[in-house]
Parts: C-alpha cells; sequence; structure tokens
C-alpha cells in the first residue's frame, strides 16, 4: 500500500535523499538473501540463534517499507535446503523460531492487506512450523496488497528438477496418446514454485557475500543485484532506499540496447531519419544485441 516518502523515510541519514527515489519505478518483484545472522552474533558475542532473532526486526521493517513503497512481490530467502546441515540445535531453533513469529506477525500482515505464502518443500518442517505457515496462507490469501513469498526449505536446484520431472511426466503422458508435448520456457516455468509469481527485478544480499546460494537460479536471469556489507540484523529502511536507488540507476536493456547507444557507434549519415520518424519514442527502436555490427 502504497505511502508518501516522507512518511516511509521520516529521519535520513546524511547523503540520502529520499525525493531523488522515482515512486513510478519501484521494482515489482525485490528477492532479498538475508545473509549475516551468525556474523552479527558472533561479533557480539551471542550464539548464532541470538542473530537469527535479532534478524526478525530486520524482517519486520523491510516488509513493512517495501509494501508502504509499493512494491509488490517481496521474497525473502529464510531456510534453503542445505541449511539442515547446520547443528541440529540451531535449526530446531530456526524452526521454532518460525512458527513462532509467523503466528505473531500474521494479524498485523493481514491488517496490512499483505498476503502469505511460501515457496519449498514443507514436507520435511515440524509439524508445528509447518501449521503456522498453512494458518498464515489461509488468513491472507484473499489479501490484495503486497505478496510475502517466503522461501523455506528452498533449494534452486532441487525446484528446477522437480519442474522437469513435471514436464517428463507430461510428455509421457501425451505420447500415450498420440501428441507430442514442446517443451517451452512457460510450460517448464508451470513446473516451478513460482510459475505464477514475476520474475525478480531487484536481488538483495546483506553481509559482503557475492554468491546466489541456490536461490532462485532459472528466475534471477534479468534480475539487477545488489549487495552490501551490512549484516542482516543491521539492514533497515535506508539500506532499502538505497538499493532502490541503485536499482533505478541501471539501464535495464534484457539483452537489447536503444537506438540512443547505438546512435554512437554508427556515421552521422546513417542517422538522418526522415522527419516522420523523430518523434517516435525511444522504445520503437529498441533492438536485439545480435543485430549490431561489431
Amino acid at each position: 500500500m502504497r505511502q508518501p516518502l516522507e512518511y516511509i523515510f521520516p529521519d535520513p541519514p546524511m547523503g540520502i535523499d529520499p525525493k531523488a527515489l522515482d515512486q513510478s519505478r519501484i521494482p515489482r518483484h525485490v528477492a532479498v538473501i538475508m545473509d549475516g545472522n551468525g556474523r552479527w552474533a558472533k561479533k557480539r558475542a551471542l550464539n548464532r540463534l541470538r542473530g537469527h532473532k535479532a534478524g526478525i526486526e530486520a524482517v519486520r521493517e523491510t516488509i513493512r517499507c517495501a509494501n508502504d513503497c509499493g512494491v509488490d512481490y517481496l521474497t525473502i530467502y529464510s531456510f534453503s535446503t542445505e541449511n539442515w546441515k547446520r547443528p541440529k540445535e540451531e535449526v530446531s531453533g530456526l524452526m521454532e523460531l518460525f512458527a513462532k513469529t509467523m503466528l505473531a506477525e500474521v494479524d498485523g500482515l493481514h491488517e496490512e492487506h499483505v498476503r502469505v505464502r511460501t515457496i519449498g518443500d514443507l514436507s520435511m518442517l515440524p509439524k508445528e512450523t509447518r501449521d503456522a505457515f498453512d494458518a498464515a496462507w489461509e488468513k491472507t490469501r484473499n489479501n490484495d496488497g503486497m505478496t510475502l513469498v517466503v522461501a523455506v526449505n528452498y533449494g534452486s536446484r532441487q525446484e528446477m528438477m522437480n519442474a522437469a520431472q513435471a514436464y517428463a511426466d507430461a510428455a509421457i503422458a501425451a505420447h500415450e496418446k498420440g501428441e507430442e508435448l514442446v517443451l517451452t520456457e512457460e510450460l517448464f516455468e508451470q513446473g516451478l514454485d513460482t510459475a505464477d509469481i514475476p520474475d525478480p527485478d531487484l536481488l538483495i544480499r546483506t553481509s559482503g557475500e557475492m554468491r546466489i546460494s541456490n536461490f532462485l537460479l532459472w528466475q534471477i536471469a534479468y534480475s539487477e543485484f545488489v549487495c552490501t556489507d551490512v549484516l542482516w540484523p543491521d539492514f533497515n529502511r535506508y539500506d532499502f532506499l538505497k538499493a532502490l536507488l541503485e536499482f533505478q540507476s541501471r539501464d535495464r536493456r534484457f539483452g537489447a540496447v536503444y537506438a540512443s547507444r547505438l546512435c554512437e557507434r554508427m556515421p552521422r549519415r546513417i542517422l538522418a531519419l526522415p522527419r516522420s520518424l523523430r518523434n517516435f519514442p525511444r522504445s520503437s527502436f529498441l533492438v536485439k544485441k545480435s543485430v549490431l555490427p561489431r
């Protein structure tokens, strides 16, 4: 639910101007790899679970800020399929934290018209945790505000394997009927957990790490990446603002270039357009890189 910039960012630190944010160009889908809870705790001589608990406030802040800015989808990477390798006490503590947090937050999210859903294999989660996510979905599924996507027990490689298997099963069934099922990107995407969710426009990773960690490998093909050294528990709305401003400074071309850039590489005589074409919008001159002269 979009709010005025002065409401969202009431006390900006020096050097950050919220008015520079163009609210007509807010990314529709923001994905976040929330990293650094363990290092935050270690710096304070605390156990890792204390870091995860501290990170909950950063989650609240990010959800609230994204919703106020007008983001349609916010995906947070909460627990990967590889995270089961962590110490048993940390994993069990995280599962309990997920359940308690979701139950405590769902009413507030519902009041803000946020819809909560998950991606990943919930079948392996403890019943209490699974029930908490299911209850959040049931309560908020009809909301029309921002969709909060919680990636829990999620791994992108497994997701793509599941999609490939779904296609193979459908292709075999079609073949048995004497039909052919041609694989396309659209058909493959129907087998992904994110089948009805647009691809992320912006991917944020905290704690200074420069890796994807098996997160949305298919979906982030053309996402803009913003990495910050801030540890996740310290991440706040102004760090989110910095990421949005960086996103808006990027020139997203999706494998193509605009004529204005192409013109810099062409002889002047080629650029003499007929008068009838001079007022065409720039988007009319979008061309594929593959056709450009080298």
